[in-house]
């Protein structure tokens, strides 16, 4: 007797039914089915067919493996973000669809894309839900996670930290750079998303707490060299540089600096 179950490519698609042979399968798995555009995977929908199919049955090859599945995703991620773009430009939306996330247990489809303004979307929205037979989502974001969603390598030559190993993003503000007495050139502390790099936020605390430690420039200090006053101060090394009042210039480390009271 032929074991005959149906079913689906896409949840809204046609119910199909196939041949498979001594397979013990159950309704919600997935399986591989020789279709004639090669290999598919597909959901079990019912095991006991209502009538006779008059169609030729197709045959399934196996239960799906976890490699079939995530392949499965990749290729629907791919065809939307590509139908997305298609779809985008008949409309003339202006935007820039960067990434397909496919959500296999609610089987819907989020598309994220960049746009210099707001866009109404709503109408590719229908179309691309009619055409990839999947609930839709479409969001906007950000330069960082455009970022985050593209990938690259950083001044650093690292991947980037947004896509590694950030779950969310730090506040990073321009003082940050100053507190590190980095040069404030755009080109030197901007990632690759245009914004100030993630990275500044850090060590920053470890940074602030140093220089409130640090003497003032051009202020008075004393060493064991005698007294002189601050000229430039290296966070990173923790030292001091200091011009002696007979023209001497020392590079001091902090530690070293005599306090008030400390001289016996």
């Amino acid at each position: 007797m032929v074991n005959i179950i149906g079913v689906k490519f896409r949840p809204k698609g046609k119910l199909v039914h196939c041949d498979a042979g001594d397979m013990s399968l159950q309704v919600n798995d997935y399986v591989v089915v020789d279709t004639q555009h090669g290999l598919e995977v597909a959901k079990v929908v019912t095991l006991e067919p209502t009538s006779q199919p008059s169609e030729e049955l197709m045959t399934v090859v196996r239960q799906a493996e976890s490699e079939d599945l995530e392949e499965a995703r990749r290729n629907l991620e791919k065809e939307a973000l590509s139908k997305c773009n298609e779809m985008a430009e008949q409309l003339g939306l202006k935007m820039k669809p960067l990434a397909a996330r496919y959500d296999s247990r609610s089987e819907r489809l989020t598309i994220f894309f960049s746009a210099e303004e707001r866009v109404d979307f709503r109408d590719l929205v229908r179309k691309l839900s009619r055409a990839l037979e999947r609930r839709i989502e479409l969001r906007q974001v950000g330069s960082r996670d455009e970022a985050k969603l593209l990938g690259g390598i950083g001044k650093c030559g690292y991947p980037l930290c947004c896509q590694n190993s950030l779950t969310s993003f730090a506040s990073v503000s321009i003082k940050m750079a100053k507190e590190q007495n980095l040069a404030l050139n755009p080109m030197k502390i901007s990632g690759i998303c245009g914004r100030l790099l993630c990275c500044l936020a850090y060590e920053n605390k470890e940074y602030a707490d140093v220089r409130k430690q640090m003497p003032q420039l051009k202020h008075e200090v004393s060493t064991s060299w005698g007294k002189g006053r601050v000229i430039s101060t290296n966070l990173l090394k923790e030292t001091v540089t200091i011009q002696l009042d007979d023209g001497t210039v020392k590079e001091v480390a902090l530690d070293e600096l005599i306090h008030p009271g400390e001289r016996s």
